[in-house]
């Protein structure tokens, strides 16, 4: 047996096998054209060997034959790469689809967590602030009695442990639902976070903007504040900076935040499962289709860009993707 005969009938084995293959696929896909297609395409290229190798010991077959089998072959091979493209554009569709629903799913999740802190700020600040108003008055009436002086100190001594419950309460009301951001604006919902943190953390932020009194869409807003306060309190945490720089600007119709510090640094891929918050503001910028760069190194501090388009939060196809949804499938239904 030659060489040539022993690798026409390897290939005839592979062929097989391929088409035994195929025909475990035709079940497993809508597309099942596709895999029929391939298992007759297989099948006449076996025979076409088989030809061949007899061929080669003597026998003479019609030219006819060979043609016959040549064309099935093309036609089989060329409907299942027409049926293969109208595959791929399916998973890209599918996939897609996955998620776009994942946005929605993040989405959802983010403005009813923000509704439910929007909800408890209410209750803290409608319901318990009152009341501890009303004990501050009752203690300031007492004041004006004739006490002893150990009752005196007695009172003094509550009334300020009232007041530091009322700012307690006032400080936990706005990180919950942040009125100043929703009030007046993300650039002032920022500043003043800053200003509140740089009076209780001795580091240096610097807050730089090009924005002045301009609105968003809430949930554009929301978001980018929640990043920004994140990235902040992962500083203060973990870097050890003695600086920070914001940098919240717009350019043409993104909003951009470029954020750093000067602190110890970090390398991304020692962190157990993107710790540190950074799973957590990947996501939020994610839910609005935005994009997050890190950059980090061992003593070299951190860096961090956002981008997030204000023109629409829905999650945007690549190009190589739209091309391939603008195809027809099968049921004539356009992308």
């Amino acid at each position: 047996m030659s060489g040539v005969e022993i690798l026409m009938i390897i290939a005839i084995a592979m062929q097989l096998v391929a088409m035994v293959i195929a025909i475990m696929l035709v079940r497993e896909t809508k597309y099942s054209v596709l895999w029929i297609s391939c298992i007759i395409g297989l099948m006449a290229l076996s025979a076409e060997r088989v030809l061949q190798m007899l061929e080669l010991n003597g026998m003479h077959f019609s030219p006819l034959v060979d043609a016959w089998v040549g064309i099935l072959v093309s036609i089989c091979f060329s409907t299942g790469v027409v049926c293969a493209r109208l595959l791929v554009t399916h998973v890209d569709r599918m996939a897609y689809h996955r998620r776009l629903l994942e946005n929605r799913l993040m989405t959802a999740v983010i403005r009813t967590e923000e509704r439910s802190r929007a909800s408890i700020s209410r209750e803290l600040h409608d319901g318990l602030g009152p009341l501890l108003s009303s004990a501050k008055m009752s203690l300031s009436a007492l004041s004006r009695a004739d006490l002893s002086e150990k009752d005196r100190a007695t009172l003094k001594s509550t009334a300020q442990v009232i007041d530091e419950a009322i700012r307690s309460l006032r400080d936990i009301s706005n990180n919950l639902s942040p009125h100043v951001l929703n009030s007046f604006g993300l650039m002032r919902g920022i500043k003043n976070f800053v200003d509140r943190t740089t009076v209780l953390h001795d580091v240096k932020i610097d807050f730089r903007t090009s924005l002045r009194d301009e609105r968003f869409d809430s949930n554009i807003e929301v978001i980018i504040y929640r990043v920004v306060c994140e990235l902040i309190n992962n500083s203060l945490k973990h870097s050890g900076c003695s600086e920070i720089v914001i940098e919240l600007k717009s350019v043409g119709s993104d909003l951009v935040v470029d954020y750093s510090d000067n602190g110890c640094g970090f390398v991304l891929s020692e962190i157990p499962d993107h710790g540190m918050g950074i799973s957590n503001i990947r996501s939020r910028v994610q839910s609005l289709g935005g994009k997050l760069r890190l950059k980090s190194s061992k003593g070299e501090g951190m860096s961090a860009k956002i981008t997030i388009s204000t023109n629409s939060t829905i999650l945007q196809l690549s190009r190589r993707q739209l091309r391939r949804l603008k195809i027809k499938e099968r049921y004539g239904e356009k992308s």
